[in-house]
């Protein structure tokens, strides 16, 4: 095997130092190149596809989450560690239905760095440690929620929750460890843990679905997306396509996160954590 082939995007010139200096002294990594932002950062990486890319989730033009998302399109073999300058549970969250395998703040240990690129590297998702927490198991029992309030046709569309996966998630969010819910349930915690991969699989199918749906919901038909859930809801006839004022609408009722439904929902191997 060869080396892990690892490219940077942070502003911060010295921090992007650091991790350039760290894995420098690893004979298991090369470091292809750096960027100053994101845009610049997808450009390069179209020519030079590294294994590993390390994103600043902070940047303005093009965030570390739509930065993701284009990568996991366009370059679905690349692992995705996002950063954070400091802790923030908002960007964690969107982190993790960004399909990213990792999300770090800036003040990680060298040595757990290293770590997390080899991890990423043979095709885990260190991210998914972040659902024992109890406020993102919360917003994922919230996000579920809503999908398991759209029905017929749309509803199908969407990955949807079991009934094992709402009892783990609650455990979490009231604060229970993963040794805690296993006893609970009476499974082990190596279950726990495949469970919380299914569930951050369904996240990652879902939120795809949402951002194609964001993207093509000017031009496609009413009955592909989630303005025909707005109109029954609202009960009154639907209009042939989807209005921006609609489309507007349904993000604020549906709590901001599923804007619009689209596609054919398929949650294939390489989005699943191993």
């Amino acid at each position: 095997m060869g080396k892990i082939k690892v490219f940077l995007s942070d502003w911060q010139v010295l921090f992007r130092e650091g991790i350039h200096f760290t894995l420098s002294g690893e004979e298991d990594f090369e470091v292809l190149g750096e960027a100053t932002d994101n845009e610049e950062a997808l450009a390069f990486m179209q020519s030079n596809i590294p294994d590993i890319a390390i994103l600043n989730i902070n940047h303005i033009k093009v965030s570390g989450i739509e930065a993701t998302h284009r990568l996991k399109h366009d370059l679905p073999a690349v692992g995705v560690i996002l950063i954070m300058d400091s802790e923030n549970e908002e960007q964690l969250f969107s982190a993790v239905k960004s399909g990213a395998n990792a999300c770090q703040t800036k003040d990680i240990d060298p040595d757990d760095l290293v770590t997390i690129i080899t991890e990423v590297a043979r095709g885990d998702y260190p991210i998914c440690k972040a659902l024992l927490r109890p406020g993102i198991a919360a917003r994922v029992l919230e996000e579920f929620e809503v999908v398991a309030s759209v029905g017929g046709a749309m509803g199908q569309l969407m990955a949807h929750h079991s009934p094992r996966e709402v009892e783990i998630l609650r455990h979490i969010a009231s604060g229970g460890s993963t040794e805690q819910v296993a006893a609970a349930l009476g499974i082990t915690e190596k279950e726990v843990y495949k469970q919380l991969e299914m569930i951050l699989s369904k996240l990652v199918a879902n939120e795809h679905t949402r951002v194609v749906a964001e993207t093509a919901q000017e031009e496609v038909p009413l009955a592909l997306t989630g303005g025909a859930l707005m109109a029954k809801l609202r009960g009154r006839p639907m209009p042939e396509y989807v209005t921006r004022e609609e489309f507007n609408a349904f993000k604020e009722n549906l709590r901001g996160t599923f804007k619009t439904l689209l596609g054919e929902l398929s949650i294939q191997e390489e989005s699943r954590p191993e």
